[in-house]
């Protein structure tokens, strides 16, 4: 637990600038999405959500690299990008699918949902 909060600056970092990666979502949302679940959006509003989504996720992988800096900040970066990777956790889980095509991100946002618990119960 001490390693995880003592390097929490770099974890930060390195998890923002992985996240930051789904802008690619925003100018090419069918590869992203295929890349992501194995299926592409379908119409015009799939596409327009997919970009939205991938804007979305990216500012929060922007949260994450500014959070990484300014430690005052962290505990509210991490409780938004926390519930977002909760979110996107529960409603692939949900539904079933989708959850073998997703086991990676599922997998990586499991364990950085604990990340992010173990620095923030180390606060308190």
């Amino acid at each position: 637990m001490e390693f995880v909060v003592a390097q929490f600056k770099w974890i930060m970092l390195a998890v923002g600038l992985i996240t930051l990666t789904m802008l690619q979502a925003a100018f090419a949302p069918r590869a992203a999405l295929r890349g992501l679940l194995g299926e592409e959006p379908h119409g015009q509003l799939g596409l327009m959500l997919t970009r939205n989504w991938g804007v979305l996720v990216a500012l929060t992988g922007a949260m994450l690299i500014w959070g990484a800096f300014h430690p005052e900040a962290r505990p509210l970066i991490l409780l938004v990008a926390g519930a977002s990777k909760l979110a996107f956790i529960s409603l692939v889980l949900g539904n079933a699918a989708y959850r073998r095509k997703a086991i990676v991100p599922l997998i990586i946002d499991g364990a950085l949902v604990v990340l992010f618990a173990i620095y923030l119960a180390s606060m308190l």
